[in-house]
């Protein structure tokens, strides 16, 4: 069990949001702390791009909605998530809140690779994995696990 969870997601997600964040519930100790995180970039692209061409602000702002409602969708009532929108590079935005946070756990949520949406970058991927200061788990996404094996 982990005290500090940190989840970095996309606020446009659905099942890879939610699988992210029962996850991290599970390995989440009762008392402990729940961080939901997604990164964008001042020049409008984002670790998850989900609006193109909006000023920081705006971005920062929608991203910020998102990440808000995952959490009401999806958090037992019992339990809240403090939100964080990240600035820069994906990879070193995650790394460096990790780090500010204190996690225990990282947790990645891959996107789908369907029209219109991107997937986890590899080497977004591998940069946290190999520079986190905690354990990182990498979640397929829903779309690339096999439907026999639930």
């Amino acid at each position: 069990m982990y005290h500090k969870i940190l989840i970095a997601i996309a606020p446009d997600q659905g099942p890879e949001a939610k699988a992210a964040i029962e996850t991290g519930l599970n390995q989440l100790e009762e008392d402990g702390e729940l961080h939901l995180a997604t990164v964008v970039s001042p020049e409008g692209t984002a670790f998850f791009p989900h609006v193109p061409e909006q000023s920081p602000e705006e971005l920062e702002a929608g991203a910020r909605d998102g990440l808000d409602l995952l959490a009401r969708k999806y958090l037992p009532l019992n339990r809240n998530a403090q939100l964080h929108v990240a600035h820069g590079e994906a990879g070193q935005a995650l790394v460096a809140l990790a780090g500010s946070l204190g996690a225990d756990l990282l947790i990645l949520a891959s996107q789908g690779s369907s029209p219109g949406r991107w997937t986890l970058r590899r080497n977004t991927a591998e940069y946290v994995t190999v520079n986190a200061p905690c354990p990182v788990l990498v979640l397929a996404d829903s779309e690339s696990r096999d439907p026999e094996e639930g």
